[in-house]
C-alpha cells in the first residue's frame, strides 16, 4: 500500500496563489508517477497534471496550463502543485494519485489516491 496525503489547500481571493503539497509512504515513490486531480461539488473527478517517476515528464489539462506548475523531490516523497492566478472555477477538492512506472490523465489508471484537500478561491 502507499499512503498519500495532501496539504496546503485553503481559501484565497482570485488572482491569488496556493501550493498543494502530497506527501507519500509505504513505497518507492521514484517508482510512481503522479497526478493531481480536482473534483468540484456534483462534477465528476477531473485531471489537473501529471509528472513521470524522474520528474523529467509533465501534462497539464488545458485549463490550468499557464498557471499551474506540478513538481516533485523524491529525497522528500513528495509531489507539489503550485498554483497561479487561481479563479473562483479552480473551486475543488484537489488530488493526488499514484500509479506504478506511468502517468497518464485518466483517473482509472491510478492506484492509489490520498483523501484530498479543499481549496476555495472567493471572487
Amino acid at each position: 500500500q502507499m499512503q498519500l496525503v495532501e496539504s496546503g489547500g485553503g481559501l484565497v481571493q482570485a488572482g491569488g496563489s496556493l501550493r498543494l503539497s502530497c506527501a507519500a509512504s509505504g513505497r518507492t515513490f521514484s517508482h510512481y508517477g503522479m497526478g493531481w486531480f480536482r473534483q468540484a461539488p456534483g462534477k465528476e473527478r477531473k485531471f489537473v497534471a501529471a509528472i513521470s517517476i524522474s520528474g523529467g515528464s509533465t501534462h497539464y489539462a488545458d485549463s490550468v496550463k499557464g498557471r499551474f506548475t506540478i513538481s516533485r523531490d523524491n529525497a522528500k516523497n513528495t509531489v507539489y502543485l503550485q498554483m497561479n492566478s487561481l479563479n473562483p472555477e479552480d473551486t475543488a477538492v484537489y488530488y493526488c494519485a499514484s500509479q506504478a512506472w506511468r502517468i497518464g490523465v485518466r483517473a482509472d489508471d491510478y492506484n492509489y489516491w490520498g483523501q484530498g484537500t479543499q481549496v476555495t478561491v472567493s471572487s
